[in-house]
């Protein structure tokens, strides 16, 4: 079983990498009759004084003018609500939230990642949902966002991670497609044939010897399991990893990949600063979820493939954001019955589509399938060409999220730069992971 820490990203935005979110048994003991019980209470005890509900999250324009516009419907259908939304890219997000916490002043309500559920729980940040109906939601995707038998986080969708390339390009440069199940041999000689076609100042795809996410895909590949074992151990596998970051250095030698200042210049998502959207690399890693916001970018220029396999597949399939109530918020009422809506009204799920992902009530997953898009269609390929054998994903060990936002992305410079070998890049991680091992 996968144990992931943080989506990059996150998210089945405008492209549905939907699947309906998985389908087992997780820790969910709401049933139907106590969900609609506890909503009763709920609302019983939400006022209908005025209320003004600080709610934050990050994510691509087409996700923020939907979540901007089913906020409005919200406040029309309750006129004592209003909202104070914060949103922005992932740059800082987590920075940001984390010290208004620690301040007691988080948002009323908060776009979680999936990875930080075990660490925000843990340390009491989150409220209890209680009176949120999950009675449409598959439990093992509800399992993701529990602690101690309770639900502190409600997923809003699901989603594949895989690679996103530039197909326009490729096909102006006389370059192959990849197809669905290509595996990492295939990757590495497509970047090769690539060089000598590419012009100068364009590359295959980022400099990924150091990313945490792109490596994990291909330690995976490799049947060696997590990165991060289940019992809380440092699990890289040195062989794997040596042979992940020379591939990268041999590129990086050889003009493939960008240089670091250019590398390090990338922002998805940003029209002119995300490396793809602005010509200069040919592959990305993403989810499908993100496809639609790439293609707002540039229509019809991208397509979707499975992340590369080895000996088992390299990507797997997530929840794909969740949304929070802070325990610290004196509204806490009035905002768990605005996830309620959120999560299992109708309106609200023809206005945010799949911006989140496919939503996770079934009966709203279901009607928008029979109306998908052209663009969701393309992710939800994506989803289902991936749960066929992909990695299952579970929120990880409790305590590790420094390890992986800060520490890795400082091996990841440092290579980038070439103040670092690999053999040293290994060296420091290990050392890095001793204060986090239980």
């Amino acid at each position: 079983m996968i144990k992931w820490k943080r989506s990059l990203g996150v998210v089945l935005a405008t492209a549905l990498a939907g699947s309906l979110v998985a389908c087992a048994n997780g820790g969910n003991t709401n049933s139907k009759a106590d969900s609609q019980g506890t909503t009763t209470a709920t609302t019983a005890a939400a006022s209908n004084e005025p209320v003004k509900l600080r709610i934050m999250w990050w994510g691509a324009t087409v996700r923020h003018e939907a979540t901007l516009a089913a906020l409005k419907l919200y406040t029309e259908k309750h006129p004592n609500v209003t909202f104070e939304p914060e949103y922005s890219g992932i740059d800082g997000y987590l920075d940001k939230l984390s010290t208004q916490a620690a301040a007691n002043n988080a948002p009323d309500i908060m776009q979680l990642d999936p990875g930080w559920i075990s660490d925000w729980a843990g340390r009491n940040q989150l409220a209890p949902l209680t009176g949120v109906d999950v009675s449409k939601i598959d439990t093992k995707v509800l399992s993701g966002g529990q602690a101690g038998g309770k639900q502190y986080a409600m997923p809003l969708g699901s989603v594949a991670y895989g690679m996103i390339y530039d197909k326009a390009a490729m096909d102006k440069l006389g370059l192959k497609a990849p197809e669905n199940g290509w595996s990492w041999d295939n990757f590495f000689a497509l970047a090769k044939e690539a060089k000598t076609k590419l012009p100068e100042g364009q590359y295959f795809t980022k400099d990924y010897a150091g990313d945490y996410f792109a490596y994990s895909a291909f330690q995976y590949a490799k049947g060696k399991g997590m990165v991060v074992s289940d019992t809380g151990k440092f699990n890289v596998d040195q062989a794997t990893f040596l042979e992940w970051t020379r591939n990268f250095d041999e590129m990086r030698k050889n003009g493939i990949v960008p240089p670091a200042d250019v590398n390090s210049s990338d922002k998805e998502f940003d029209p002119k600063m995300d490396l793809m959207v602005n010509g200069k690399i040919l592959f990305r890693m993403g989810f499908s979820s993100n496809y639609g916001s790439w293609d707002s970018l540039k229509k019809g220029a991208y397509a979707l493939v499975t992340m590369p396999r080895t000996v088992e597949a390299g990507g797997w399939l997530k929840p794909s954001l969740y949304l929070g109530v802070s325990a610290t918020s004196k509204k806490a009422e009035e905002a768990k019955k605005f996830v309620d809506w959120f999560v299992n009204d109708p309106e609200a799920a023809k206005i945010l589509t799949t911006v989140r992902g496919l939503p996770v009530n079934k009966d709203i997953a279901a009607s928008l399938e029979s109306s998908m898009s052209e663009v969701d269609k393309i992710g939800s390929a994506l989803l289902h060409a991936t749960e066929k054998d992909g990695q299952t994903w579970n929120p990880g060990v409790k305590g590790w999220t420094n390890y992986i936002d800060k520490d890795w992305p400082l091996v990841r410079d440092q290579l980038s730069f070439g103040k670092s070998t690999p053999e040293q890049a290994f060296e420091q991680l290990k050392v890095a992971a001793q204060a986090y091992e239980k």
